[in-house]
């Protein structure tokens, strides 16, 4: 199948995709949207919001209508490494025996990661990383496609443990994720309290999506996009000839190179799944926010004034 014609085909699923998933979840659609980007893209997403907001649901039922396996890590603060990456045995003949772990499946939810220490947070840098896991001195791969989706709860909460900057930077996407519309709650309580119990088709298979991934990465960009991504990054970055003024103001640390990097994949994933065969510049602004919002650190003056980084992004434009 030609290029082009794949693209058609993804856009035709992408579509389909959408409606099964919401035979399940109300509304959501630019979190959907975020996530479907990033599982296309390869990459991994943070998402950010109060408990009780159907996280858990929402990425049970995208995994299962990507037809892949799905396992959801319950993070507390006693969790070992070994929980999540398995351990070694002893089996009746003598003989180690490696005993998988939950990391071992095509999507993980990883549920309030920062309720974890940094030692259990930082178990899942080398599975997110490499897709690979090394225990015991052996290293064991990951089945393709692998997706980790992390939940966090505001940092503001008791017992939390703040995700590093370094592993924030592993994540393609944060996406925050808001209370419904009116409306929509109405639907979700008649949805959720009623015997109807939706039935979602898996549409995908792993090899599908892995060659949907190679598609993208196949698809050409221009200069000039290019270089308006790696210019957006570059502004984020205080005291640099490039900074921007409001940069300068309000932000203490800004995005690295894989900002760039995931600005220009995203792009081209935007622009895939609206049935375009080159991303262009509104592409790169329509992912921006989810891609620079965790990377970009505020001071205590934004804080006082009450700007929000969204407002700080928008204005780089």
């Amino acid at each position: 199948m030609s290029d082009v014609a794949a693209i058609g085909k993804l856009v035709e699923k992408h579509t389909q995709l959408k409606s099964e998933i919401a035979k399940v979840i109300v509304g959501q659609e630019k979190v959907i949207d975020e996530i479907l980007l990033a599982i296309f893209s390869g990459g991994h997403a943070l998402l950010i919001g109060v408990p009780g907001l159907a996280k858990t649901l929402m990425v049970n039922t995208i995994a299962t209508a990507l037809g892949l396996d799905f396992k959801r890590i319950q993070f507390t603060p006693d969790l070992m490494p070994s929980d999540i990456l398995g351990s070694e045995i002893l089996d009746e003949s003598r003989q180690f025996k490696f005993i998988k772990g939950p990391v071992f499946s095509n999507i993980i939810l990883a549920d309030e990661i920062n309720r974890t220490p940094p030692k259990t947070q930082a178990a899942l840098l080398e599975a997110m990383q490499e897709r690979i896991v090394t225990v015991s001195g052996h290293r064991y791969s990951l089945d393709l496609p692998y997706f980790v989706l992390a939940t966090q709860n505001p940092i503001e909460q008791e017992g939390t443990y703040p995700l590093p900057e370094a592993q924030l930077d592993r994540f393609m996407f944060a996406i925050h994720l808001d209370y419904p519309s009116f409306q929509e709650e109405i639907d979700v309580v008649k949805a959720t309290t009623s015997d109807k119990k939706p039935t979602v088709s898996s549409l995908f298979t792993a090899q599908e999506i892995i060659d949907f991934q190679q598609l993208i990465r196949r698809i050409p960009v221009a200069d000039n996009v290019i270089e308006y991504a790696v210019q957006l990054v570059s502004k984020t970055r205080p005291k640099t000839t490039s900074a921007a003024q409001i940069v300068n103001d309000y932000i203490d640390w800004g995005a690295g190179p894989r900002a760039s990097q995931n600005l220009i994949l995203g792009a081209k994933t935007h622009a895939a799944v609206k049935g375009k065969y080159s991303p262009d510049i509104e592409d790169v602004q329509a992912v921006a926010e989810g891609i620079l919002r965790h990377r970009l650190i505020k001071n205590y003056k934004a804080e006082a004034e009450g700007l929000s980084i969204e407002d700080i992004i928008k204005s780089l434009f």
